[in-house]
């Protein structure tokens, strides 16, 4: 179900006090719940020897909960140069950070690869030829195509824009090994919010049937592969949630009988992050406004600028009203932002008790792809983020935006050319 019934009960207790202090709207963190989830994926793999799990950034880029992360063990999958600097900024080396990106420039792989450098990880053949200098150690996305089924985000591997194909996938390798590289990964990323954990049992055994082909083909070990991330949360009450120890059951066989068959087995990495904070995040704000037309509308004063997921994707995130029980009367409703357009709602003909003004709402499972995906469009501002911590204390661990963030990149200096000068 959304949110943990602990982390509730938890939140319900100092809620109040936050939003007296903090001023709602704001995403607020719950680190007994993430540490728990962390330990709970360690313990699930350990018996794979250097398994580990690469958070990824884009879930939720705070140091705080990056440094909390690092604590676990995990290190960071980075997509962009900011996203290895937050990494960096926490104290991740290069081994602690991978870099997997697309549509990649020269100069981002050189700054990946500078300063320490990181894991890279290329989602194209043609970027070899970009690499500032030859890495000790590097990998490929793999994309396997029409033989496999992706799922509802990430749409079917054959249409997306991410990996090498399988011909590709020999062909670099080959070229890495030309260019004297001794050490290999493996990398796919397959879906998004998949709560079926066999998919993911089937995408560790993909990989290492690639490992092993391209072992007998190359003569290379792979220290790695990585199973990518899109482990799955269960937004709506009704749904089950993720099998982590299936998964793990499944996996942890398939490796055994790779070591038996072949002699070697790689480490096995992953870059969850929704699966890992998702859950344990949630976005609080306010009524401020009720509209009665031609549908029942409850105004809030947070907008999709703090949590685009329900306007771009139509995904739902289960709502209650603090102080509230969730049975008894309810009124249809859609809970909706100031942002003007039309699908700035964050639920749409929900049944919920009757609301008030100043009445404090949980939108829940905001802990991932909430405040990361945040915009300025309307001039909209991001709200604060705040930690409850294990000891009861409640952390600010992000400002919320100021109109002097906003117009920053307006304050430069003027620069003017005549085209067709020199």
């Amino acid at each position: 179900m959304p949110m943990s019934p602990e982390f509730k009960q938890r939140l319900s207790t100092v809620v109040q006090d936050a939003v007296a202090a903090f001023g709602t709207p704001f995403h607020i963190y719950d680190e007994t719940g993430i540490i728990q989830t962390c330990q709970a994926l360690n313990n699930a793999f350990a018996p794979i020897d250097g398994f580990r799990e690469y958070f990824a950034v884009k879930g939720l880029p705070n140091p705080m909960i990056m440094a909390l992360l690092r604590s676990q063990g995990f290190g960071f999958d980075c997509s962009s140069v900011p996203e290895i600097a937050l990494a960096r900024n926490v104290g991740s080396t290069a081994e602690d950070i991978m870099f997997t990106s697309n549509n990649t420039t020269r100069e981002q792989l050189k700054m990946a690869m500078d300063q320490g450098g990181s894991i890279i990880n290329l989602d194209d053949i043609s970027l070899i030829s970009k690499l500032p200098t030859i890495p000790e150690l590097l990998c490929f996305r793999y994309n396997p195509g029409a033989t496999r089924q992706g799922n509802e985000i990430i749409g079917k591997p054959e249409e997306a824009k991410y990996g090498l194909t399988r011909d590709q996938m020999f062909s670099a390798y080959e070229k890495a090994v030309s260019l004297g590289i001794k050490r290999f990964g493996l990398h796919t990323m397959m879906a998004s919010n998949e709560l079926n954990y066999q998919y993911m049992i089937d995408t560790a055994n993909m990989l290492l049937a690639l490992a092993e082909d391209l072992n007998q083909a190359l003569d290379i070990r792979f220290e790695f592969i990585n199973i990518g991330g899109g482990l799955g949360i269960p937004y709506k009450p009704d749904a089950q949630a993720f099998n982590l120890d299936g998964m793990a059951s499944g996996i942890i066989s398939a490796f055994k009988a790779f070591k038996v068959k072949n002699g070697w087995v790689p480490k096995l990495y992953m870059e969850s992050a929704r699966y890992i904070t998702g859950p344990h995040g949630v976005l609080v704000t306010s009524v401020i406004n009720h509209k009665n037309i031609y549908r029942n509308y409850v105004g809030v004063d947070a907008s999709m600028s703090a949590l685009m997921r329900p306007g771009m994707y139509g995904a739902y995130h289960h709502i209650h009203i603090h102080g509230r029980p969730e049975s008894g009367a309810l009124t249809t409703v859609d809970v909706v932002g100031a942002l003007c357009e039309n699908n700035d709602k964050f639920a749409i003909q929900r049944p919920l008790p009757e609301t008030r003004e100043n009445d404090i709402l949980i939108i829940h499972d905001t802990g991932a792809h909430g405040y990361a995906m945040g915009f300025n469009y309307n001039g909209q501002l991001r709200p604060k983020e705040l930690l409850l911590k294990t000891d009861g204390t409640i952390e600010l661990i992000r400002r919320a935006e100021t109109m002097d963030d906003y117009f920053a990149t307006l304050n430069f200096e003027r620069q003017t050319i005549t085209p067709g000068c020199k």
